[in-house]
C-alpha cells in the first residue's frame, strides 16, 4: 500500500522545521520558568531546616545578644519563612540574588567570578570524555569477546566505579607528593596571576586571545590533572553507553541484511549503525556535561581548583543561603538551557524528531 501523499501545508512544515522550532522553545520557556521556581521553592525549603545558624557562621563563637539579633534581622530571618521566599523572589525579578555572608560579595558577582573557571574545566573534561569515550565504546561492541571489548570494559568500569574524590587524592599523592609532575591547586601560578584579565573569565582562552603563552601554558599545567580525570569519569559513562547503543544495533535485521548483500563493514558502522545511534549519543553527551558542571565539587575540593563547586562547598559550610539559592539556580538555569538547546539540535540531526 502506498503512502498517503503529504497535503500543501505539511510538506510547507516539513520542509520548513523553524516555525515548529519555535513553537517548541515558546513552549519549553513555560517549561523553563516552572522548573526553576519548583527548584528554588525546594532548595529554600530544605535550606531553611538544615541545622545551622547563619548568624553563627557570620559572628562566631564570640558575641552579644545584641549583635546576633541585629544580624538576624539584618539577615530577614525575623519574618516568616514564606515572606522570606517571596522577598527572595522578588529580589531575583531585579536580578538582585543578594549578598553573600561568607565573601561579603554581591552572589551575581561571585557567580560570574567563579563560574568560568568551572565552566572551563568541564568543557575541557567533556571534550576527553568524549573523545575517547565513544570510540572505545563502538570499538567494544565491533570487535565484542576480543582483548579490545574486555580492556573497554575494565577501563569504564573502573572509572565508572571507583570514588572519583579517591582517586583525585590518589593523582595529588602520586603526581604532586610523589613525583611533583602537578602542581598542588589552583588554576595558575601565583607570578602569572592577574597577567589576564579576559572577556571569558577562562584562562585558557584568554591567554590564547592576548597572546601570553606563559600564562597559556601555566593553566593548561594546572587544568591537565583534574580534566583529565573529570574526562577518564566522562569517558567510563560515554563508553559503556556507546557500545550498548552500538551492540543493539549490529543487532538489528538491517545490519544482517545488508552484511548478507556484501556490504563492507566500515559503511555498515559508520552509514548505518552509527547514523541510528547519533541522537542517543547527543543526549547521553549532554546529560554528561550537565552532571560535569554540578559534579565537579569534589575534584574542585581535592585540586583546590577556584569553581562554582567549591564555592557552593563553602557556601553550605556556613549556611550562607543566598549563595546556596544563586548556584543552584545557574547550575539548574545552565542544565535546562543546555537541554533545550540539545533538542533543538535533535530536530536538525533526526528529522524524525520534528
Amino acid at each position: 500500500m502506498s503512502s498517503p501523499e503529504l497535503t500543501a501545508p505539511s510538506r510547507k512544515a516539513a520542509d520548513n522545521p523553524l516555525p515548529d522550532i519555535l513553537r517548541k522553545i515558546a513552549t519549553s520557556g513555560a517549561a523553563i520558568l516552572t522548573t526553576l521556581f519548583g527548584l528554588l521553592l525546594l532548595t529554600f525549603i530544605i535550606g531553611r531546616m538544615i541545622p545551622a545558624d547563619p548568624v553563627l557562621a557570620i559572628l562566631g563563637d564570640n558575641y552579644d545578644q545584641a549583635a546576633y539579633d541585629r544580624v538576624y534581622s539584618e539577615l530577614g530571618l525575623d519574618r516568616s519563612v514564606p515572606e522570606q521566599f517571596f522577598s527572595y523572589l522578588q529580589s531575583i525579578a531585579r536580578f538582585d540574588f543578594g549578598q553573600s555572608n561568607v565573601t561579603r560579595n554581591s552572589v551575581a558577582a561571585d557567580l560570574a567570578r567563579v563560574f568560568p573557571a568551572t565552566l572551563e574545566l568541564a568543557i575541557l573534561a567533556i571534550v576527553i570524555g568524549t573523545v575517547l569515550g565513544v570510540p572505545l565504546g563502538i570499538a567494544s561492541a565491533v570487535k565484542r569477546g576480543t582483548w579490545i571489548d574486555h580492556l573497554g570494559r575494565i577501563v569504564a568500569l573502573l572509572g565508572y566505579s571507583a570514588p572519583i574524590f579517591w582517586l583525585g587524592t590518589m593523582v595529588m599523592l602520586i603526581f604532586y607528593a610523589r613525583l611533583g609532575w602537578i602542581p598542588g591547586g589552583g588554576r595558575i601560578d601565583l607570578y602569572n596571576d592577574g597577567l589576564v584579565v579576559g572577556p571569558t573569565g577562562m584562562l585558557i582562552l584568554d591567554a590564547l586571545l592576548a597572546g601570553e603563552w606563559e600564562v597559556f601554558w601555566s593553566a593548561v599545567h594546572h587544568i591537565a590533572a583534574p580534566a583529565l580525570l573529570l574526562g577518564y569519569a566522562a569517558m567510563a559513562y560515554l563508553s559503556r553507553m556507546s557500545r550498548s547503543f552500538m551492540l543493539e544495533q549490529l543487532n538489528q535485521e538491517y545490519i544482517l541484511t545488508a552484511r548478507a548483500k556484501g556490504l563492507g563493514e566500515r559503511p555498515i558502522i559508520w552509514k548505518h549503525a552509527f547514523r541510528n545511534i547519533r541522537v542517543q549519543l547527543l543526549t547521553v553527551i549532554t546529560l554528561a556535561f550537565c552532571g560535569l558542571l554540578d559534579g565537579a565539587v569534589l575534584i574542585e575540593t581535592v585540586f583546590g581548583w577556584p569553581g562554582l563547586g567549591q564555592y557552593l562547598t563553602a557556601a553550605l559550610f556556613y549556611a550562607d543561603m543566598n549563595a546556596i539559592l544563586g548556584a543552584v539556580l545557574l547550575i539548574g538555569l545552565i542544565s535546562i538551557l543546555i537541554n533545550l538547546l540539545t533538542d533543538v539540535v535533535y530536530r536538525f540531526v533526526d528529522p524524525r524528531t520534528r
